[in-house]
């Protein structure tokens, strides 16, 4: 089988725990395999699986696991999110200060 075929068996098998006909593939892009989700109960809309991450579960040893995962994690958020990505996007808040306070004084004596 071809990479691309094996990315999208994978996002479908995925995406196979939603119940039949509402996710439809809707583009599938360079990077990304997207589906459209199209349900009155639930309030996801899209799914995004990013192709590199698809092709490395493809050899992974855990790979059976992962996906098991995976698929629970889109049930759940099915009535929870709007979208779904595999992998999720890690948004990090930079910290503003290194250490609130430079001193070893008590914080009632910086007064």
């Amino acid at each position: 089988m071809k990479p691309k075929a094996d990315e999208i068996r994978i996002a479908e098998e995925v995406v196979s725990v939603l119940p039949a006909g509402i996710a439809r593939a809707c583009s599938a892009e360079r990077d990304t395999i997207r589906y459209a989700v199209r349900d009155q109960g639930l309030k996801l809309r899209t799914i995004i699986f990013k192709r590199e991450s698809l092709r490395r579960l493809i050899d992974d040893p855990a790979r059976a696991v992962k996906i098991e995962y995976l698929q629970r994690d889109l049930l759940l958020s099915a009535v929870r999110r709007g979208e779904f990505r595999y992998p999720r996007l890690h948004i990090h808040v930079p910290q503003t200060f290194k250490r609130p306070f430079a001193f070893n004084l008590p914080l009632a004596s910086m007064v």
